[in-house]
């Protein structure tokens, strides 16, 4: 059973920074593709980032040149470091895993954590 646990959000004002962690346990292969999701209330998760098993990274236009995912397998964990955080990225944030990123949003097919809350003032 694979449990995915996410830390280190917060409060903080804009133009700050904050780094989201999620450790993962069970068994959860390293080439899985990870990725972290954002989620407001009454709206759909949006994709943030994205780490394939290749090393390959991809992220939401929005977050470009602010966020960056990374991960540390020797430690199973998971980060997304996030610089000049405005209040438009004020959200539940998940970390996620599956066989394949094309299945990432599709909960039947991949592992999502409990979310950790990230609040960004102006």
């Amino acid at each position: 059973q694979v449990q995915l646990v996410e830390s280190g959000g917060g409060s903080v004002q804009a133009g700050g920074s904050l780094t989201l962690s999620c450790v993962a346990s069970g068994s959860l292969y390293h080439d899985y593709c990870r990725g972290w999701f954002r989620q407001v209330p009454g709206k759909e998760p949006e994709e943030v980032a994205r780490l394939d098993d290749d090393g390959s990274t991809s992220y939401a236009d929005s977050v470009k040149g602010r966020f960056t995912i990374s991960k540390d397998n020797a430690k199973n964990t998971l980060y997304l470091q996030m610089n000049s955080l405005k209040p438009e990225d004020t959200a539940m944030y998940y970390c996620t895993a599956a066989a394949d990123c094309g299945w990432l949003l599709l909960r039947s097919y991949s592992y999502w954590g409990q979310g950790t809350q990230v609040t960004v003032s102006s």
